[in-house]
């Protein structure tokens, strides 16, 4: 039986090991999803050691970036973002060959692109990490100009009091790649201008517990669309499938 699999640090609620398995069911397909909660990356190599039937793997929260090192080769696409979420295990003989790829910009691009309007030209990234990096990766790849938005001072950001009622109005996309608002912390929001929010803004966040966190509940009772990142993991559960199964 060929085994699939999450590795990251914590796990917890994990969509992945749900959404394949009942794939694998419903399809007949004979195939297992396991969630691998290591507490350093460097148990990725006892992770394969010990499931020779591994045949890929998904990577989240902390190993994004980390992972990198252990690769045998990276697509261009992860290369740039310099964050990988996906694996492809390959076995040759005694060797086993580990290929990156990243299916977080491939989701989000394929959710947002339909919402985009021809104002929509600024957006605001909030959050730094390694999902920051892919959204940000597929926003200009849409044509649009972006500027992250960091709790800390760091080159290239801007920080939360700097986020006037102008900002927003200008930077009218608003992506939340920070855990910020979801379950059980779900009466927090980032710290924005929402008062200064109208139409033309869209919030999109990528947490998808609850369905309508309280950042787009915010935007939206000032008139701008909101989606949650419920398709873009779904598009991404799409995409991880046909990277461990291309030219098979």
């Amino acid at each position: 039986m060929d085994k699939y699999g999450l590795i990251g640090y914590p796990l917890g609620h994990s969509f992945s090991i749900n959404y394949f398995n009942e794939k694998f069911k419903n399809e007949n397909i004979d195939a297992e999803y396991i969630n691998f909660e290591i507490p350093t990356i460097d148990s990725l190599p006892e992770v394969l050691a010990l499931n020779p039937e591994l045949r890929g793997l998904n990577v989240t929260i902390p190993y994004k970036e980390k992972v990198i090192s252990f690769l045998d080769a990276v697509s261009p696409e992860a290369r740039a973002i310099g964050a990988v979420n996906v694996i492809r295990v390959e076995h040759k003989g005694n060797a086993t060959r580990l290929k990156g790829y990243n299916s977080d910009v491939i989701g989000f691009t394929k959710s947002i692109e339909p919402l985009l309007e021809r104002f929509h030209k600024k957006a605001l990234i909030l959050g730094t990490g390694g999902a920051s990096k892919a959204i940000n990766y597929g926003l200009k790849s849409l044509g649009l100009e972006t500027i992250f938005v960091s709790r800390y001072e760091r080159p290239g950001t801007i920080q939360y009091d700097k986020i006037t009622p102008d900002v927003v109005k200008e930077y009218n996309v608003i992506v939340n790649c920070t855990p910020c608002g979801m379950y059980p912390h779900t009466d927090e929001c980032p710290e924005l201008p929402y008062e200064a929010m109208d139409s033309k803004n869209l919030l999109y966040d990528l947490l998808y517990n609850p369905d309508q966190t309280l950042f787009m509940k915010r935007g939206a009772a000032r008139g701008a669309t909101v989606k949650n990142g419920l398709e873009m993991l779904l598009l991404q559960a799409f995409a991880s499938w046909e990277f461990w199964n291309e030219d098979k």
